[in-house]
Protein backbone atom coordinates (compact mmCIF):
# COMPACT_ATOMS: atom_id res chain seq x y z
CA UNK A 1 0.00 0.00 0.00
CA UNK A 2 1.19 3.53 -0.78
CA UNK A 3 1.21 6.23 1.36
CA UNK A 4 -0.10 10.07 1.22
CA UNK A 5 3.55 11.94 0.15
CA UNK A 6 5.03 13.98 3.14
CA UNK A 7 4.32 17.12 1.00
CA UNK A 8 1.02 16.71 0.54
CA UNK A 9 0.44 16.82 4.38
CA UNK A 10 3.11 19.53 4.50
CA UNK A 11 0.45 21.58 2.07
CA UNK A 12 -2.76 20.33 3.57
CA UNK A 13 -1.38 21.41 6.96
CA UNK A 14 0.33 25.12 5.64
CA UNK A 15 -3.31 25.44 3.58
CA UNK A 16 -5.34 24.56 6.94
CA UNK A 17 -3.41 27.04 9.42
CA UNK A 18 -3.43 29.72 6.94
CA UNK A 19 -7.17 29.76 6.76
CA UNK A 20 -7.48 29.44 10.77
CA UNK A 21 -5.42 32.77 10.99
CA UNK A 22 -6.99 34.40 7.92
CA UNK A 23 -10.34 33.75 9.53
CA UNK A 24 -9.63 34.56 13.04
CA UNK A 25 -7.27 36.55 12.83
CA UNK A 26 -7.12 38.60 9.19
CA UNK A 27 -11.31 38.36 9.63
CA UNK A 28 -11.95 38.71 13.07
CA UNK A 29 -14.18 35.93 13.06
CA UNK A 30 -16.67 37.75 10.31
CA UNK A 31 -18.45 36.04 7.98
CA UNK A 32 -18.09 37.09 4.94
CA UNK A 33 -14.26 35.54 4.80
CA UNK A 34 -16.26 32.65 4.49
CA UNK A 35 -15.81 33.65 0.68
CA UNK A 36 -11.66 34.48 1.50
CA UNK A 37 -11.91 30.69 2.72
CA UNK A 38 -13.19 29.51 -0.63
CA UNK A 39 -10.35 31.00 -2.87
CA UNK A 40 -7.98 29.68 -0.09
CA UNK A 41 -9.38 25.77 -1.01
CA UNK A 42 -9.61 26.84 -4.78
CA UNK A 43 -5.78 27.61 -4.62
CA UNK A 44 -5.19 24.75 -2.18
CA UNK A 45 -6.93 22.05 -4.78
CA UNK A 46 -5.13 23.16 -8.09
CA UNK A 47 -1.69 23.22 -5.70
CA UNK A 48 -2.75 19.11 -5.25
CA UNK A 49 -2.87 18.79 -8.79
CA UNK A 50 0.61 20.53 -9.42
CA UNK A 51 2.19 18.60 -6.44
CA UNK A 52 1.36 15.66 -8.49
CA UNK A 53 2.25 16.71 -11.88
CA UNK A 54 5.88 17.67 -10.30
CA UNK A 55 6.11 14.35 -8.30
CA UNK A 56 4.83 11.87 -10.68
CA UNK A 57 6.63 13.73 -13.64
CA UNK A 58 3.43 12.57 -15.87
CA UNK A 59 0.21 14.44 -16.97
CA UNK A 60 -1.81 11.83 -17.50
CA UNK A 61 -4.96 12.16 -15.71
CA UNK A 62 -5.17 16.07 -16.20
CA UNK A 63 -7.42 17.91 -18.42
CA UNK A 64 -5.68 20.82 -19.83
CA UNK A 65 -9.07 21.93 -21.20
CA UNK A 66 -10.07 21.98 -17.21
CA UNK A 67 -7.30 24.22 -16.87
CA UNK A 68 -8.05 26.64 -19.05
CA UNK A 69 -11.52 27.06 -18.41
CA UNK A 70 -10.06 28.03 -14.19
CA UNK A 71 -7.41 30.20 -15.70
CA UNK A 72 -10.09 32.08 -17.41
CA UNK A 73 -11.91 31.99 -14.91
CA UNK A 74 -9.80 33.36 -12.37
CA UNK A 75 -8.96 36.23 -15.03
CA UNK A 76 -12.18 37.57 -15.09
CA UNK A 77 -13.06 37.51 -11.61
CA UNK A 78 -9.75 39.56 -11.20
CA UNK A 79 -10.99 41.77 -13.55
CA UNK A 80 -13.41 42.93 -11.26
CA UNK A 81 -12.06 42.72 -7.82
CA UNK A 82 -8.53 44.15 -8.21
CA UNK A 83 -9.87 47.27 -8.63
CA UNK A 84 -13.93 47.05 -7.88
CA UNK A 85 -15.33 46.33 -4.25
CA UNK A 86 -19.08 44.55 -5.40
CA UNK A 87 -18.05 41.16 -5.16
CA UNK A 88 -15.03 41.20 -2.59
CA UNK A 89 -15.73 40.24 1.20
CA UNK A 90 -16.50 43.23 3.56
CA UNK A 91 -13.89 42.33 6.01
CA UNK A 92 -9.82 43.26 5.84
CA UNK A 93 -10.01 40.48 3.65
CA UNK A 94 -10.96 42.12 0.67
CA UNK A 95 -9.05 44.68 0.39
CA UNK A 96 -5.48 42.48 -0.99
CA UNK A 97 -5.73 38.90 0.88
CA UNK A 98 -8.45 37.56 -1.28
CA UNK A 99 -6.95 38.85 -4.74
CA UNK A 100 -3.31 37.86 -3.90
CA UNK A 101 -4.71 33.83 -3.33
CA UNK A 102 -6.56 34.15 -7.01
CA UNK A 103 -3.07 35.51 -8.36
CA UNK A 104 -1.67 32.75 -6.41
CA UNK A 105 -4.21 30.21 -7.94
CA UNK A 106 -3.66 31.83 -11.54
CA UNK A 107 0.04 31.44 -11.55
CA UNK A 108 -0.28 27.52 -10.67
CA UNK A 109 -2.78 26.88 -13.47
CA UNK A 110 0.33 28.56 -16.03
CA UNK A 111 2.65 26.35 -14.17
CA UNK A 112 0.57 23.09 -14.73
CA UNK A 113 -0.56 24.60 -17.97
CA UNK A 114 3.04 24.77 -19.22
CA UNK A 115 4.04 21.18 -17.65
CA UNK A 116 0.69 19.56 -19.40
CA UNK A 117 1.29 21.04 -22.88
CA UNK A 118 5.24 21.28 -22.79
CA UNK A 119 7.14 19.79 -20.33
CA UNK A 120 5.05 16.95 -19.73
CA UNK A 121 3.27 16.78 -23.19
CA UNK A 122 4.36 13.12 -24.09
CA UNK A 123 2.21 11.92 -21.45
CA UNK A 124 -0.87 14.10 -21.40
CA UNK A 125 -3.87 11.96 -22.61
CA UNK A 126 -5.27 14.64 -25.59
CA UNK A 127 -7.41 11.95 -27.18
CA UNK A 128 -9.30 11.93 -23.87
CA UNK A 129 -9.89 15.30 -23.20
CA UNK A 130 -12.13 15.68 -25.92
CA UNK A 131 -15.19 17.28 -24.39
CA UNK A 132 -15.82 20.65 -27.17
CA UNK A 133 -14.44 23.68 -25.16
CA UNK A 134 -15.29 26.53 -27.17
CA UNK A 135 -19.35 25.91 -26.94
CA UNK A 136 -18.55 25.85 -23.03
CA UNK A 137 -17.19 29.39 -23.11
CA UNK A 138 -19.15 30.82 -25.82
CA UNK A 139 -22.17 29.82 -23.63
CA UNK A 140 -20.81 30.88 -20.33
CA UNK A 141 -19.71 34.21 -21.78
CA UNK A 142 -24.11 34.77 -23.23
CA UNK A 143 -25.15 33.36 -19.58
CA UNK A 144 -23.22 36.27 -17.69
CA UNK A 145 -24.25 38.97 -20.34
CA UNK A 146 -28.16 38.23 -19.82
CA UNK A 147 -27.74 36.71 -16.11
CA UNK A 148 -24.93 39.26 -14.38
CA UNK A 149 -26.03 41.57 -11.13
CA UNK A 150 -24.81 44.86 -10.62
CA UNK A 151 -22.57 44.94 -7.66
CA UNK A 152 -20.01 46.94 -9.49
CA UNK A 153 -22.58 49.37 -11.36
CA UNK A 154 -20.55 48.32 -14.36
CA UNK A 155 -21.60 46.44 -17.02
CA UNK A 156 -18.61 45.09 -18.84
CA UNK A 157 -17.49 44.32 -15.28
CA UNK A 158 -20.62 42.74 -13.48
CA UNK A 159 -20.78 40.35 -16.59
CA UNK A 160 -16.68 39.52 -16.31
CA UNK A 161 -17.57 38.61 -12.77
CA UNK A 162 -20.52 36.47 -13.37
CA UNK A 163 -18.85 34.88 -16.60
CA UNK A 164 -15.99 33.88 -14.01
CA UNK A 165 -17.88 32.27 -12.15
CA UNK A 166 -19.76 30.24 -14.89
CA UNK A 167 -16.53 28.89 -16.26
CA UNK A 168 -15.51 28.17 -13.22
CA UNK A 169 -18.23 25.82 -12.57
CA UNK A 170 -17.96 24.26 -16.53
CA UNK A 171 -14.16 23.73 -15.91
CA UNK A 172 -15.14 20.37 -14.24
CA UNK A 173 -17.02 18.96 -16.88
CA UNK A 174 -13.98 18.48 -19.23
CA UNK A 175 -12.06 16.61 -15.85
CA UNK A 176 -14.87 14.59 -15.27
CA UNK A 177 -14.91 13.62 -19.39
CA UNK A 178 -11.28 12.64 -18.74
CA UNK A 179 -12.38 10.80 -15.78
CA UNK A 180 -15.20 8.88 -17.89
CA UNK A 181 -12.69 8.36 -20.76
CA UNK A 182 -9.93 6.81 -18.67
CA UNK A 183 -12.64 4.25 -17.48
CA UNK A 184 -14.18 6.28 -14.41
CA UNK A 185 -9.73 5.60 -12.70
CA UNK A 186 -8.67 8.77 -10.99
CA UNK A 187 -5.11 9.52 -9.49
CA UNK A 188 -5.34 9.70 -5.59
CA UNK A 189 -3.99 13.88 -6.29
CA UNK A 190 -6.66 14.40 -8.80
CA UNK A 191 -9.58 13.02 -7.06
CA UNK A 192 -8.24 15.52 -3.83
CA UNK A 193 -8.59 18.29 -6.62
CA UNK A 194 -11.60 17.98 -7.35
CA UNK A 195 -13.22 16.92 -3.70
CA UNK A 196 -11.26 20.61 -2.09
CA UNK A 197 -12.91 22.82 -5.58
CA UNK A 198 -16.84 21.21 -4.37
CA UNK A 199 -15.40 22.15 -0.45
CA UNK A 200 -14.45 25.91 -2.51
CA UNK A 201 -17.20 26.15 -3.98
CA UNK A 202 -19.69 25.13 -0.72
CA UNK A 203 -18.16 28.05 0.96
CA UNK A 204 -18.34 30.49 -1.63
CA UNK A 205 -22.65 29.35 -2.28
CA UNK A 206 -23.03 29.40 1.64
CA UNK A 207 -21.79 33.11 0.90
CA UNK A 208 -23.92 34.08 -1.59
CA UNK A 209 -26.92 32.44 0.30
CA UNK A 210 -26.29 34.80 3.44
CA UNK A 211 -25.69 37.57 0.97
CA UNK A 212 -28.73 36.96 -1.27
CA UNK A 213 -30.59 39.65 -0.49
CA UNK A 214 -27.96 42.27 -0.55
CA UNK A 215 -27.28 40.85 -4.20
CA UNK A 216 -28.66 43.46 -6.58
CA UNK A 217 -29.52 43.90 -10.77
CA UNK A 218 -31.44 44.90 -13.45
CA UNK A 219 -34.37 42.63 -13.56
CA UNK A 220 -35.83 41.27 -16.56
CA UNK A 221 -39.17 40.29 -15.03
CA UNK A 222 -40.06 43.13 -12.68
CA UNK A 223 -39.99 41.67 -8.69
CA UNK A 224 -36.85 38.64 -9.84
CA UNK A 225 -33.76 38.82 -9.00
CA UNK A 226 -32.47 36.61 -11.87
CA UNK A 227 -28.71 36.93 -10.59
CA UNK A 228 -29.59 35.85 -7.03
CA UNK A 229 -31.24 32.36 -8.93
CA UNK A 230 -28.22 32.08 -11.64
CA UNK A 231 -25.55 32.72 -8.95
CA UNK A 232 -26.82 30.32 -6.50
CA UNK A 233 -28.15 27.67 -9.34
CA UNK A 234 -24.50 27.78 -10.87
CA UNK A 235 -23.17 26.62 -6.85
CA UNK A 236 -25.59 24.03 -6.72
CA UNK A 237 -25.24 22.30 -10.61
CA UNK A 238 -21.16 22.12 -9.49
CA UNK A 239 -21.71 20.42 -6.54
CA UNK A 240 -24.42 17.84 -8.23
CA UNK A 241 -22.15 17.18 -11.01
CA UNK A 242 -19.96 16.19 -8.56
CA UNK A 243 -22.56 14.34 -6.09
CA UNK A 244 -21.93 10.83 -7.87
CA UNK A 245 -18.22 11.60 -7.85
CA UNK A 246 -18.15 12.47 -3.97
CA UNK A 247 -19.93 9.08 -3.46
CA UNK A 248 -17.25 7.06 -4.51
CA UNK A 249 -14.41 9.22 -3.06
CA UNK A 250 -15.58 9.18 0.34
CA UNK A 251 -16.33 5.41 0.20
CA UNK A 252 -12.81 5.20 -1.29
CA UNK A 253 -11.65 6.91 1.87
CA UNK A 254 -13.55 5.02 3.96
CA UNK A 255 -13.34 1.47 2.92
CA UNK A 256 -8.99 2.08 2.01
CA UNK A 257 -8.12 4.73 4.48
CA UNK A 258 -6.77 8.47 2.78
CA UNK A 259 -3.08 6.93 3.55
CA UNK A 260 -3.51 4.51 0.78
CA UNK A 261 -5.63 6.18 -1.48
CA UNK A 262 -4.06 6.25 -4.88
CA UNK A 263 -6.51 5.91 -7.31
CA UNK A 264 -10.15 5.48 -6.88
CA UNK A 265 -12.47 3.97 -9.34
CA UNK A 266 -15.70 6.13 -10.26
CA UNK A 267 -17.78 3.93 -12.08
CA UNK A 268 -20.94 6.36 -12.25
CA UNK A 269 -18.26 7.86 -14.93
CA UNK A 270 -18.12 4.96 -17.21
Amino acid sequence: QSSVPTGVLVTYGLFFTFSIAVYHFFAEGEFSAILTLSVIMQCLAIALLAIQCHSSGSASGISAKALMMEGASLVCRLSSTLWLNGYLPVDATGDHLFQIVDICSLGIVAYLLHHVLMTQRHTYQAELDSLPMPSLVIGCFVAAALLHADMNDRPLFDTLWMAGLFLGIAAVLPQLWLVAKANGRVQALTSHYIAVMAVSRLLSGSFMWHARFDLTCQPWVEGMNHAVWAILGAHALHLLLLGDFAYYYVKAIFSRGIQSLDYIDCGCFV
